[in-house]
């Protein structure tokens, strides 16, 4: 019962004090720290103790430690003799074990009894544990003056570095200081203070511990001022690690402390600038692109400042609208999946569906644009012709698998405005997207190659994760990649070529609906930035655009990574060439000038191109003909590049060579109704079945609707009717103001040649 007895004396656990809790960087400096629940420094236990420390303290307090069971009797008889000869205890003849228990014990006063009781404790603490792990409990322990305690928090507070770091002046001081802590504070006996450091400096010397040189050194060392701050680097995380993991108080993370503190230097210089601007808050991440680690993570423009902009919030983990930062995703599984070329040409005119109708950034319209510069160009209107295209349900389910985790409600809830910020997402969610998209494209063709979206990684401790296979491939990513190179922005967002950077990278800006959250986000082949900028409380401001406003923080961090040695290596042995029509992008046809495009092998893009026709014209090359009103051997045959009169019309107002077919000759006009699919009449507005409300104007009258239609001919006259009833005619330009009452209508559009155009289209009441 006694032996039963004695095995249970000892508590479980044997301290139980709350801890600090503390965030590491990748090689284990420290980055944060939260005090303890009970107002101490206390960091969580390390583990180990470093030599020297432990050289030290064994030579100043317990020299017989490593041979003794936990109570040195000689070490006791000495103190009991001191005791007695002084009159007065001077001596308790402790060894370290039993000032561990001590500690453990929250330092009761000092009596006979409770002297055997530590003897006993220490006795049983020493039968289940080693040397090393006593000695780690004493430094994790003991105090250290003030609120300071263990040699952990100790070595940061008094000395800005990590006890593996010390010298053996500061060793040696740390190592004197739990025998009376009160002598650090300044004042307070410092020459006593340093009389005994400098003493255990010279036992450690006459013990062959320490060198001459070493010695000399030493003493030439002063001892530390007031206890420094603590390192407050990226607390935004260290809060967010807390509030996910609230049972864990060490948190060693994969943060770069140089790449950190490199990107909080220029996130809080451009924070500054854009404070004058009303826009209060940003976040920045870097990615490492082949291990998915996140290399730099800043929360906020500020830890602490006025409530009202949210300082304290983690931005990187907050949802905010997309904007145009998912359209790069949506291009690639097009390519992949055989929906577009990169030349593809998309319609670029003003669409409505359903009541939705996107506009882009700068209000105008190009007519057709391919693909990949309706992607450079962040165009929202072809952006959503081609999720229509590829299918709202498909891309959703591609970004729930890629790693988006904010989309909580059903996809037909999002409906097309999913790829121009409809649904919201973190930042952490972006940067791993695009830090995937990066990781793909440099992935080399091997043997059954099987491709995963891996999860960023924030802590050493986290096994990697993955997702199912991959959608998009190496040969799909790197074209992306390809067309995000050195891309300029829309109206507002042409300032591109104003970054001074001689980096190569692929990047993109976003900005939300009101000018809420701009965004930009950028790759090379080792790293991913990524960063947002903007008001938490959701407030817009004017001008704040992506471009202006994250891009050049974008860029000032590029300029602080190390740069990859080579671009994105083209997997020519995952693509294949096709011959597509150099006009349009489709695939050639014949009489179109043709270019070679290279896709991913796996896709299957069959479409030809639809805008070549041939015509016949007459000798003269003016007017087309017919076998009806022309001998064919009078005429001339050529294949024309033609689009639908709706794109002709905004297009060739930035392509200056594009040439509309010639009109048919008087005598031929009967062959018209053959130009086109539609013929030379088209309604810029009302789109088909469009449904209008007509508001009133701030003279409390009902105001007019603009129609707009476009011919082929600039000199062709439009008849209008609406409802058959006869309204009047253009010539030139074709718009007409009508104030139109509510139901269905139909509109007719004869010209002077017979051709017709209706349309229908709702007019809605209150």
């Amino acid at each position: 019962m006694a032996g039963i007895a004695f095995w249970r004396c000892l508590p479980t656990p044997l301290f139980s004090e709350p801890v600090s809790s503390v965030m590491l960087a990748r090689d284990g400096e420290l980055l944060a720290a939260h005090i303890a629940d009970d107002g101490q420094w206390r960091f969580p236990p390390a583990g180990e103790v470093p030599q020297k420390f432990r050289q030290a303290i064994i030579t100043f307090e317990d020299k017989r430690f490593e041979s003794h069971p936990g109570f040195d009797p000689l070490a006791f008889a000495r103190a009991l003799y001191l005791n007695i000869k002084q009159q007065r205890i001077v001596s308790g003849g402790s060894t370290l074990t039993m000032q561990v228990i001590r500690l453990a014990r929250q330092n009761p006063p000092r009596t006979i009894v409770e002297k055997l009781r530590e003897i006993i404790l220490a006795l049983r603490l020493e039968l289940s544990n080693r040397k090393s792990t006593v000695l780690a409990l004493y430094a994790d322990h003991a105090p250290f003056g003030g609120n300071v305690v263990g040699l952990q928090a100790a070595a940061w507070r008094y000395f800005g570095r990590s006890p593996q770091q010390l010298s053996w002046a500061e060793t040696a001081t740390l190592a004197v200081l739990p025998n009376n802590p009160a002598l650090i504070h300044p004042g307070r006996g410092r020459d006593r203070l340093l009389h005994k450091r400098n003493a255990l400096l010279q036992r450690l010397h006459d013990e062959q511990q320490l060198s001459d040189v070493d010695l000399r050194l030493a003493l030439l060392e002063a001892l530390p001022a007031a206890p420094q701050p603590l390192p407050r680097i990226a607390p935004h995380l260290l809060d967010t690690l807390s509030a996910q993991y609230p049972d864990q108080h060490r948190f060693l993370t994969t943060l770069d402390r140089r790449i950190q503190e490199k990107v909080e230097t220029q996130a809080h210089a451009h924070a500054a600038t854009l404070d004058l601007q009303q826009i209060h808050n940003l976040a920045a991440m870097v990615v490492d692109n082949t291990t998915f680690e996140v290399l730099a993570y800043v929360g906020n423009s500020a830890y602490q400042g006025n409530n009202d902009y949210a300082y304290t919030v983690d931005i990187v983990q907050r949802p905010r609208s997309t904007g145009s930062i998912l359209k790069p995703l949506l291009f690639a599984t097009m390519i992949q999946h055989g929906e577009i070329l990169p030349t593809t040409l998309i319609p670029d005119l003003p669409t409505q569906y359903a009541g939705y109708m996107p506009e882009n950034f700068d209000r105008n319209y190009r007519g057709a644009v391919s693909a990949q510069s309706a992607l450079a160009r962040s165009l929202n209107v072809p952006a959503v012709r081609m999720l229509r295209q590829y299918g709202v349900d498909r891309f959703y389910e591609f970004l729930q698998n890629a790693g988006m985790t904010t989309l909580h409600r059903r996809a037909e809830n999002y409906g097309l405005s999913l790829i121009l910020g409809g649904a919201e997402g973190t930042l952490w969610d972006m940067a791993g997207l695009y830090s995937n998209l990066a990781y793909l494209a440099k992935q080399m063709p091997t043997a059954q190659q099987i491709l995963y979206y891996g999860q960023l990684k924030i802590l050493q401790s986290q096994s990697s994760q993955t997702r199912q296979l991959a959608e998009i491939g190496p040969a799909a990513a790197w074209t992306t990649l390809n067309a995000l190179v050195e891309v300029s922005r829309p109206g507002q967002e042409n300032y591109w070529e104003e970054f001074a950077s001689s980096r190569k990278l692929a990047w993109k800006t976003g900005t939300s609906f009101g000018m809420r959250d701009a965004w930009a986000i950028g790759s090379d082949p080792h790293y991913t930035i990524a960063v947002w900028a903007g008001n938490a409380t959701g407030e817009g401001r004017p001008e704040m655009t992506g471009v202006q406003v994250a891009a050049p923080l974008l860029f000032n961090i590029v300029n602080q990574l190390d740069a990859a040695p080579q671009w994105f290596t083209k997997p020519v042995e995952l693509m294949k060439p096709v011959l597509a029509c150099k006009a349009d992008g489709f695939l050639a046809v014949q009489g179109c000038e043709t270019q070679e495009i290279w896709i991913p092998k796996e896709s299957q893009f069959d479409r030809s191109s639809p805008h070549f026709q041939r015509v016949h014209l007459d000798r003269r090359g003016r007017w087309q003909v017919s076998s009806d009103c022309e001998q064919v051997s009078r005429m001339q045959h050529k294949d024309w590049f033609v689009l639908p009169e709706a794109e002709a019309y905004y297009y060739q107002r930035s392509h200056p060579e594009y040439r509309p077919l010639p009109p048919f000759r008087a005598d031929c006009r009967a062959q018209m109704a053959q130009q086109g699919s539609q013929g030379p009449i088209d309604l810029l507005y009302p789109l088909p079945n469009t449904r209008l409300y007509i508001p009133i104007d701030l003279a409390a009258q009902k105001s007019k609707t603009v129609f707009d239609a476009v011919h082929a001919r600039r000199d062709a006259i439009l008849y209008w009717h609406l409802d058959d009833h006869y309204l009047g005619k253009t010539q030139t330009y074709h718009q007409q103001a009508l104030d139109i009452q509510p139901g269905q209508h139909l509109l007719t559009l004869v010209d002077d040649h017979g051709n017709r155009l209706q349309r229908r289209f709702e007019v809605l009441g209150k």
